[in-house]
Formats: C-alpha cells, sequence, structure tokens
C-alpha cells in the first residue's frame, strides 16, 4: 500500500475529504474527546461516524456535491462510500493519515425490494476508510450503523484501531452475508467520475429513477 513513507498526501484536504471545514473539525474534535492516542481517537471516531448516520443504500446521488464531506455530515442517511469519505475526512482533521478503499461485494442476504432495483447481488465499489495507525495501515468499513445491524441480524462490524474491519462473512444466524469480490485499491482522494461512471453502467434501472427524479423507495 502507498504511502507508509511519506504521508502528508493523507493529512491533505482534498475537494471531497474536506478536512479543513470547520463543521467535520468540530464534529471530530467533540467525537474523540478524552482520547489521547491516535489509536484511541480512531476508533472513537469510527463508532460516531458508523452510528450518527444511518445507511441506507436508496441515498446514492451521482452530484460531486453529495460525496463532500462535510455535506456528508449533515446527511441524516447514508451509504458507504460518503461515511467512508466522512471517516477519512475526520481522521485527517484530528492528524491521522488516512485514505480510500474500494472493493466490489455479493450481498448475500439484500432484500428482494433491492435487488430488483439493482438487478443483481454485486454491489459496486463499496467504499471504507484506510488509517495509518501504529505504524501500519488499517482498514475500517463504517458504513452499517448499530440499530440497522440489530434490525436485520447482521453483526455490527466492531474496529479496534489494531484489525482490519471488513464485512462480516457470517451474519448472526451463520449465513453467509458478504463476499469480497474486485479490489479497486487504495486512493488519497475520491475517484468520483470513475466511480459514478461505473455505477451508471452497472445499475441502469436504479440511475434511471435518480436521473427523472422519482422516488426510488416508493418506486419498488
Amino acid at each position: 500500500m502507498k504511502g507508509t513513507t511519506d504521508l502528508s498526501e493523507f493529512l491533505t484536504p482534498t475537494k471531497f475529504i474536506d478536512s479543513d471545514s470547520d463543521s467535520i473539525k468540530a464534529f471530530a474534535n467533540q467525537a474523540i474527546a478524552g482520547a489521547k492516542t491516535d489509536k484511541e481517537k480512531a476508533i472513537k471516531l469510527y463508532y460516531a461516524v458508523r452510528d450518527a448516520i444511518r445507511y441506507d443504500p436508496y441515498k446514492l446521488q451521482p452530484g460531486e456535491e453529495h460525496f463532500i464531506a462535510s455535506n456528508i455530515l449533515v446527511s441524516e442517511s447514508n451509504y458507504c462510500i460518503p461515511k467512508a469519505v466522512l471517516l477519512t475526512a475526520c481522521a485527517r482533521s484530528v492528524g491521522i493519515p488516512a485514505q480510500l478503499g474500494f472493493s466490489d461485494v455479493r450481498n448475500h442476504l439484500s432484500t428482494q425490494k433491492l435487488l430488483d432495483l439493482l438487478e443483481t447481488d454485486v454491489f459496486m465499489w463499496h467504499g471504507y476508510s484506510v488509517l495509518y495507525l501504529e505504524g501500519k495501515w488499517v482498514k475500517a468499513t463504517p458504513a452499517f450503523n448499530i440499530e440497522m445491524c440489530t434490525r436485520f441480524g447482521v453483526k455490527p462490524l466492531e474496529f479496534n484501531g489494531v484489525d482490519d474491519s471488513f464485512m462480516h462473512e457470517f451474519n448472526e444466524q451463520d449465513k453467509k452475508h458478504m463476499e469480497y469480490l474486485t479490489d479497486y485499491g487504495f486512493f488519497a482522494d475520491l475517484p468520483h467520475e470513475r466511480i459514478i461512471t461505473s455505477l451508471k453502467s452497472s445499475y441502469p434501472k436504479f440511475f434511471a429513477l435518480v436521473e427523472n427524479n422519482k422516488s426510488i423507495k416508493d418506486s419498488f
């Protein structure tokens, strides 16, 4: 993974990871209250982002403004990519080097409503954060809030600042949950155009509704 010698790139604000935003700094500083080490701060930030914003896969909007961390912060719900952008921005704002990672995943437990909309059980460009802690990069996936996990019987992902936090392979009933497929690597800023181009190609029915300003949830 790049960036293990010169970490300045992963501490710098960008177009989407606006870690110098006043609102991002205020949220992050409040979240890390009482933490002393970077690992302690990272853990607090992870849970703050994971549980403050509900996971909602129907919130995908292609416009750049929907992927800027300070805009994501004021949303009540969002999905994996924006939540990863937010965690990455929060980490940088308190001096923790951070970048973004992406993979395609197969979701074995998705609702039929969402499967009908996407026309596949493969979730393209699943996003997560990658934080530099105690001399190594650690993956953190803040997508699924605790209430959603409880409701759907999915084991909530935990983060200890040492081990990678990925999607659990099985749910609480030991049924297959997530399967990782393509790994796109790691990015210092959000590759917005590449992601949206890929998603539009993969989910034409979904984006047809988005472009016609129709309510996605009410259409299926």
